[in-house]
C-alpha cells in the first residue's frame, strides 16, 4: 500500500471520529435543553411545558407570533381544547397558546394535546399561583366563581406573556370561527390598554336581549349604596362589558399598573363588600369595570357573540350563529353539558379525550339518533 494511500484512510477514520464526536455532543445538547423546560419545576406563573415541533412553514419569521392565553380547569378542559382547536384551523397565522392551570391538570392537559389532530398546536402551560390570590377573595357560597382561581389569571397578563407586547385573552367556552389574526389587530386607541365587547352595543344584545334592566350597566355589578364606590363618580348607567374575550396592549398595561389597580380592588372588596350581591355574575368583572371605565376601546362585536349559555341563545338565527366570528356560551348552561343552544356547532370542535376522564353530558334521546 502507498503512503498515499494510507494517508488518505487515515483523513477519513480522523473525520469519521470528528463527526462522531460531535454527533454525541449535539444529543448531550438536545438532552439538556429538553430537561431544562421540562425539569424546570413549577413555581408562580413559570411556564411548565412546550411544543415546538410544528411544521416550519407555520412559524414564519415574518409574521407576528399571536399569544392566545386561556384558562383550563381540570372540570372544563373539553371547552379549553375545542377553543384552541377551532382557532387553530382558522388561521394561517402564528398562533402561541399560553394556557393556565393549576398543578394537577398539567399531566392530564399535556396527555390531550399530544393526540394526533392537535399535534401542530405550539403551547406553553403555565402553573397559577393561587397565592396571588390571597387576602383579595371572598370565600362566599352565594358566588362559586370566587373560589376557581383561574378566573384571576386574566388579571395578570404580563406576568403570564412576559416578552409580548399584546395578547388576546379568551374564556374556555367560547369557539372561534373567524382567524384570530382579525381579532388580534383590533385596534386600540392611545393611552387603552384593552379592547372588550360592551354589552349594550353589541349584537348578540340587540339580537336576542329586550327588557334586561341593569343587568348590562354599571349598577348591575356595584353596590351603588357604598360611599367608596359613589365617590368614584362613575355613572350607574354606564354600559357594562364582557371579559371573556379581549385584546391588551401589554406595554400600555404595565405602564399604567393595571394588575395593581385589579388587585387593589378586590382587596376592597373583600374589606367592604364593594360588588352588587343581585346581578353581577362575575366576580371578575366589578374590579375590571372600575379601572377601565371609560379606559378602554372595543371590539367587533361580532367577536363576542355570546348569551348561547343562557336560554336567550335559543333566539339565534341558524344564519346568525354561522356569521359569527366568536361564539361565546356564557352562563349556566355549558356546550358540554345537556342543554345549551347550538352545542352542535361547539361538539364539531371538541376533540374526545385520549385518557377518558372527561367525557360529554348529553341526553339520552340525542345520543341514540346518533348511529
Amino acid at each position: 500500500m502507498s503512503f498515499r494511500k494510507v494517508n488518505i484512510i487515515i483523513l477519513v477514520l480522523a473525520v469519521a471520529l470528528f463527526l462522531l464526536v460531535l454527533h454525541h455532543n449535539f444529543l448531550g445538547l438536545s438532552s439538556l435543553l429538553r430537561n431544562e423546560v421540562s425539569e424546570s419545576g413549577i413555581v408562580g406563573f413559570q411556564p411548565i411545558d412546550f411544543v415546538p415541533n410544528v411544521p416550519r412553514q407555520a412559524v414564519d419569521g415574518r409574521r407576528e407570533e399571536i399569544p392566545v392565553v386561556i384558562a383550563a380547569s381540570e372540570d372544563r378542559l373539553g371547552g379549553a381544547i375545542a377553543a384552541i382547536n377551532s382557532i387553530q384551523h382558522n388561521t394561517r397565522s402564528s398562533v402561541m397558546f399560553y394556557i393556565v392551570t393549576l398543578n394537577g391538570t398539567a399531566d392530564h392537559l399535556r396527555s390531550w394535546l399530544s393526540s394526533s389532530t392537535l399535534k401542530t398546536i405550539r403551547y406553553k402551560i403555565v402553573n397559577f399561583d393561587t397565592k396571588r390570590l390571597e387576602g383579595k377573595v371572598k370565600e362566599d357560597p352565594d358566588q362559586g366563581e370566587s373560589i376557581k382561581p383561574l378566573t384571576f389569571a386574566r388579571f395578570y397578563l404580563p406576568v403570564l406573556v412576559p416578552s409580548a407586547k399584546k395578547a388576546i385573552y379568551v374564556d374556555d367556552d367560547v369557539i372561534v370561527q373567524g382567524d384570530i389574526l382579525a381579532l388580534y389587530n383590533t385596534p386600540l386607541k392611545p393611552g387603552h390598554a384593552a379592547a372588550f365587547s360592551e354589552d349594550c352595543d353589541s349584537a348578540s344584545t340587540k339580537a336576542v336581549i329586550r327588557g334586561a334592566g341593569n343587568q348590562y350597566n354599571y349598577i348591575g355589578y356595584l353596590d351603588y349604596k357604598k360611599e367608596r364606590i359613589r365617590k368614584l363618580s362613575m355613572k350607574a348607567s354606564t354600559c357594562s362589558f364582557n371579559p371573556g374575550v379581549f385584546v391588551a396592549n401589554l406595554t400600555e398595561w404595565k405602564k399604567q399598573n393595571i394588575t395593581n389597580q385589579l388587585e387593589k380592588w378586590m382587596k376592597l372588596n373583600v374589606e367592604e363588600g364593594l360588588y352588587s350581591r343581585t346581578l353581577a355574575g362575575s366576580t371578575t368583572t366589578p374590579p375590571l369595570l372600575i379601572v377601565f371605565y371609560q379606559q378602554h376601546s372595543t371590539i367587533d362585536p361580532m367577536w363576542n357573540v355570546r348569551h348561547l349559555g343562557s336560554s336567550a341563545g335559543k333566539r339565534y338565527s341558524p344564519q346568525f350563529v354561522k356569521a359569527a366570528k366568536l361564539l361565546h356560551w356564557n352562563g349556566h348552561f355549558k356546550p358540554w353539558g345537556r342543554t345549551a343552544s347550538y352545542s352542535d356547532v361547539w361538539e364539531k370542535w371538541y376533540i374526545p379525550d385520549p385518557t377518558g376522564k372527561f367525557s360529554l353530558i348529553r341526553r339520552h334521546m340525542e345520543i341514540s339518533n346518533v348511529k
